[in-house]
């Protein structure tokens, strides 16, 4: 019979723990890619495409968004195991395993996108038809960035401190998650949706409210690992003893390849905006990680999207 490894504990779960309250949150708000975004949405989604009048070059535009989120969510799927692997708490062991199955369905949405709008709107119109992970989409920035988040994880299999683990859940979910992804969901809905900020677009407007729709769910799961990231990350600082210029390094470093991901050749979006959205939304997470008697903001709060819609409109 296996034993359990933390015999300190009475019960097996703390209901009142931080991580125990989001583990439920991800249970009530639980969707299906195919379920919960209707067909009817990515049918609307690629007719509406194949009418835009629109070059190669700006449909690559959505291209390359979407392929750079695909291979994100794929990548967060792929390398945040070792973290778990070393959380010793069942309830935060719990909590990453609700993000990994989330972060799956991530993918799946992704990849159902570009099979059922994607492929089908560039073979209507003449275009190439590419795959999500032809590597033209990806440049020297978005590359560095992954390469080094992954070896931050990897490192905690070998060198498990609490320096590291911090620098890991820098790594994933204050730059990955609250900072690359929330810039890139703001550029979406600013491109793609009626409600959007103001951002100078190439070609004719199009609304894809299935689009919109994913990303509004997917949205709705990410303000949790943001919100658990940024709360171990004040444990590890506050109870045990990581200095806050750890913190500040990391992410500091890891910002110029954000900026280089959204800031690239060819783009038909002025970046300006996108790169000073990001770097706004570093000194939030800086500011408050590192002000004990700030309070956590809500999970809504911590995705929240100018001009986006409210996330209980996903449930």
């Amino acid at each position: 019979m296996t034993q359990i490894r933390d015999t300190s504990r009475e019960m097996r779960l703390d209901p009142d723990s931080f991580a125990g309250g989001y583990f439920r949150n991800a249970v009530y708000r639980h969707w299906d890619p195919y379920e919960d975004v209707p067909q009817a949405l990515l049918d609307q989604d690629r007719e509406r495409l194949i009418a835009r009048e629109q070059t190669e070059r700006q449909f690559d535009g959505l291209r390359r968004t979407l392929a750079l989120f695909g291979a994100g969510e794929e990548a967060v799927t792929e390398d945040l195991a070792p973290l778990m692997l070393v959380t010793n708490d069942i309830n935060r062991q719990m909590f990453l395993s609700s993000q990994i199955y989330e972060e799956a369905k991530h993918t799946q949405f992704f990849d159902r996108y570009w099979r059922e709008v994607i492929n089908p709107v560039a073979e209507a119109c003449g275009f190439e038809v590419t795959l999500p992970t032809d590597q033209r989409y990806f440049n020297e920035d978005y590359v560095a960035l992954f390469d080094k988040t992954e070896a931050a994880m990897q490192r905690l299999l070998t060198d498990d401190s609490p320096e590291n683990r911090a620098r890991a859940f820098c790594h994933y979910h204050l730059v990955v998650e609250s900072v690359l992804a929330q810039t890139g969901y703001y550029g979406i809905q600013s491109s793609w949706s009626p409600t959007g900020a103001d951002l100078e677009v190439e070609g004719e407007p199009v609304h894809l409210e299935g689009l919109i729709e994913g990303v509004t769910r997917i949205r709705s799961d990410e303000g949790r690992h943001v919100g658990f990231g940024m709360h171990e990350v004040r444990r590890l600082i506050q109870e045990e003893g990581v200095d806050p210029a750890v913190v500040q390094t990391t992410l500091q470093d890891l910002m110029p390849h954000v900026a280089g991901t959204v800031q690239y050749e060819d783009s038909q979006v002025d970046s300006t905006p996108l790169v000073e959205y990001a770097s706004d939304k570093l000194t939030r997470r800086i500011e408050i990680i590192t002000n004990a008697e700030a309070d956590l903001p809500p999970v809504e709060e911590l995705v929240h999207v100018e001009g986006g819609e409210d996330i209980s409109a996903a449930d």
